[in-house]
This record gives C-alpha cells, sequence and structure tokens, in this order.
C-alpha cells in the first residue's frame, strides 16, 4: 500500500506475488528473506500492470517510472498492520467508514462480521468500505504515519477498530467456534504497540478491558465446544496474572481523571473479575459505572447491559422492564443477545410462553453455533 496508493492494486499485485512465489519455491527454495521477496515481486507486478494500462492513459506510465524507483523511509511506527490502521483512520473518511475499511483491510474480517458488529445490513456495509477505498485513491491519501500532532485525533477511531477486533476474536460473530484466539490475541498485541507510542488514558483502559475479558477465556467453552455462562464458570480456570495486570491498568487510567468508556467498561469487568461469586458480586457498583457509561456512550448495547445488571440487583421484573422498552425502540430488534436476555429474564419469572418466544427468536438471529446450541438447549427446557 505504501508503493502503490491503491488498496484494489497492492491486493492483486500481492496475489499475483504468490502465484509466483506457488511457481518458483518448490524448485528454487525458499528465499532468504521471502517477506521482502514478495514484497518486491509484488512491486514489479504492479508496474507490469501499470504499464499495460499506460497505452491508454500516458500518466498511468509515469506512475510506473515512480514505482521503478526503489524506496526506503523511516516510519515512527514499526508495526505495518498498526501503520495501516492509522492510514485507515484519515479524518477526511467519515468515522464509520473509517472503522469498517480498516476492519475489512487491515485486519480481514469479512464484510459480514464488520456488519454484524456495526448492527447494520451486509451490504451496505460493503457500499460503504467501496466509497472508501475510492476516497483514498482519488483524494491521494498517503499510506504514512501521521506526524505527533496528528495521532490523537485518530486515536478514537483506532481504538475502536483494535476493540472491534477483540471482539470478534472474544465472542465470534457467526462458525462452529465461540472465540478466535487469533484475532483477539492480535487486538491485544496492537493495543500494547499503541500505548507504546500514545500513553493515553483510554489507550492504557482498552488494554485494561481486553486483559480482564481475555482472563476469562479458558473458562467460557466447555471440553465439548458449549458455551459456559458466566453464573456457571469455575473462576479458578481465570487467568491471575492477566487480571492483576489489567486492574493495575485500569485504576491507573482512572487516576488520570482524563478516562473515558473503555476505562469504564474495565472497571465493570474488573469488579467481575475480584468477586468469587456471581452472587458475591457487588451489582450495585456495576450499576453505577454502568450509569456512568451510559452517559458518556448511550449506545443501545451498554443500556442493554445496564438492563441485565440491574436485574441482578433489583430482580428480574426490573430488569425485563428495561429491555422491554429497549426492544420497543427498534434499535436492537435484530440483535440476537437482545431476545437472549429478555428470554431468560422471563424464564426466571416463570412466564415461560414469552420465554420460549424470544429464545426462538433469539435462535433465529444467532449465527454461531455454540450460541445456538445454549438457546436450542434452553428451549428445550422449557418444553420438558
Amino acid at each position: 500500500m505504501r508503493l502503490l496508493g491503491d488498496f484494489d492494486l497492492a491486493e492483486e499485485a500481492l496475489h499475483e506475488a504468490f502465484r509466483a512465489a506457488l511457481e518458483q519455491w518448490p524448485s528454487e527454495g525458499v528465499p532468504a528473506n521471502p517477506r521482502a521477496w514478495l514484497v518486491s515481486a509484488g512491486r514489479f507486478k504492479a508496474i507490469d500492470a501499470i504499464r499495460r494500462r499506460a497505452r491508454f492513459d500516458p500518466l498511468e506510465e509515469e506512475h510506473a517510472e515512480t514505482l521503478s524507483i526503489e524506496t526506503s523511509e523511516p516510519h515512527e511506527i514499526e508495526d505495518d498492520r498498526l501503520r495501516l490502521i492509522f492510514t485507515c483512520c484519515h479524518p477526511a473518511l467519515s468515522p464509520d467508514a473509517q472503522v469498517a475499511l480498516t476492519l475489512r483491510e487491515v485486519c480481514e474480517l469479512k464484510t459480514e462480521e464488520i456488519a454484524h458488529a456495526f448492527l447494520t445490513p451486509a451490504p451496505t456495509l460493503a457500499q460503504r468500505i467501496v466509497r472508501a477505498k475510492t476516497k483514498i485513491r482519488d483524494a491521494r491519501i498517503p499510506y504514512e504515519v501521521p506526524g505527533a500532532s496528528e495521532l490523537p485525533e485518530r486515536l478514537d477511531a483506532v481504538l475502536r477498530v483494535v476493540y472491534l477486533v477483540f471482539n470478534e476474536g472474544y465472542s465470534a460473530s457467526s462458525g462452529e467456534s465461540l472465540t478466535r484466539a487469533d484475532l483477539s490475541g492480535e487486538a491485544v498485541r496492537l493495543a500494547r504497540l499503541l500505548i507504546e507510542l500514545l500513553p493515553e488514558p483510554e489507550a492504557i483502559g482498552l488494554l485494561a478491558l481486553m486483559l480482564l475479558h481475555e482472563s476469562r477465556r479458558a473458562a467460557r467453552i466447555s471440553a465439548e465446544g458449549n458455551l459456559i455462562l458466566l453464573e456457571n464458570q469455575n473462576r479458578g480456570l481465570w487467568n491471575r496474572e492477566l487480571i492483576a495486570e489489567g486492574i493495575a491498568l485500569v485504576e491507573k487510567a482512572l487516576a488520570s481523571r482524563r478516562f473515558g468508556p473503555y476505562s469504564l467498561q474495565a472497571a465493570i469487568s474488573a469488579v467481575h473479575a475480584e468477586a468469587p461469586s456471581v452472587a458475591a458480586t457487588d451489582w450495585a457498583q456495576i450499576v453505577g459505572l454502568y450509569d456512568v457509561l451510559s452517559r458518556l456512550d448511550p449506545s443501545p448495547i451498554i443500556f442493554l447491559n445496564r438492563a441485565v445488571a440491574v436485574a441482578m440487583r433489583d430482580g428480574p421484573a426490573a430488569g425485563l422492564a428495561l429491555v422491554d422498552a429497549l426492544l420497543a425502540r427498534g434499535e436492537l430488534a435484530e440483535y440476537h443477545l437482545a431476545h437472549a436476555a429478555r428470554a431468560d429474564l422471563c424464564r426466571r419469572l416463570g412466564r415461560s410462553a414469552e420465554a420460549r418466544a424470544s429464545y426462538e427468536r433469539a435462535l433465529a438471529l444467532a449465527r454461531q453455533e455454540p450460541e445456538r446450541r445454549f438457546l436450542q438447549h434452553r428451549l428445550n427446557e422449557l418444553k420438558t
């Protein structure tokens, strides 16, 4: 991307480079530096493609000549992926386009997975990505590291990207597996790099949040691959080293007095991590933190999570009233976890018919197999 300045051209060139590698490496051997070989081969494949087009556009020949000159530029951000994330999060693009483009082109999430995170239809999201790529090409937005003064204005979008990558790894939107350790691990790695580059409280808070979530990975799924809810998890399996690091980071972020939504979510996770059981959890503190969080980030997902916490503090009827009000607004109509939450509250209240209807709606919307098995199991329990 740095050499070619065009997503589609870069992708096509690298495909051709991999094709050449598959043809040459088996007989000639793997080069000492495979990455450099692929980048060099991709660059020359792109030059060939541009020169083929130059018969119709003299400016293309000039472009090809420019690419022929070897370039080696120093970069403040040494990580390729993080550098490209900052490039995609250029302020000339709308915030949603920045995040969608980065998730698709840099972090390799599928359009459907990104659409799930945005609660947006996949075709709408795909068009948003196409428009963002066109804007980068037509406006000649450079592939470069922003200067120190420009980094803060891009930080919010970069943090959002890293968090959405982590979420897809922590709870996959579809497929056979509950989690994708490669994605959540990559998000944690990027967050650590971010803190080295820009140790802002919200970057620290995001890393804390991800570490506290990640600490529960081993307890979230059974040997058979089935989902285990927080209330049934073996807390002895929680990673205490990650919890200790996460709590220290969230305390540092909160002490700055410049914290935001990620730090507050991390504080909520810290309360869960320190509790010996669900019953012993300080639900009043969690609701209080959600009250502050919902003012900073009044999103329907935050309000849904707050409703579940209220149900744990004040009883299922109080939580159900909040969930019903949220569903009536329509924003969470296609969100399976909202219907699953309603179903569970109705089940706890003994309203079996309503619970069945909500479980069936959640099951129809869920695309991840462990979640689908869990919802089906709950449905079967209601029928017996």
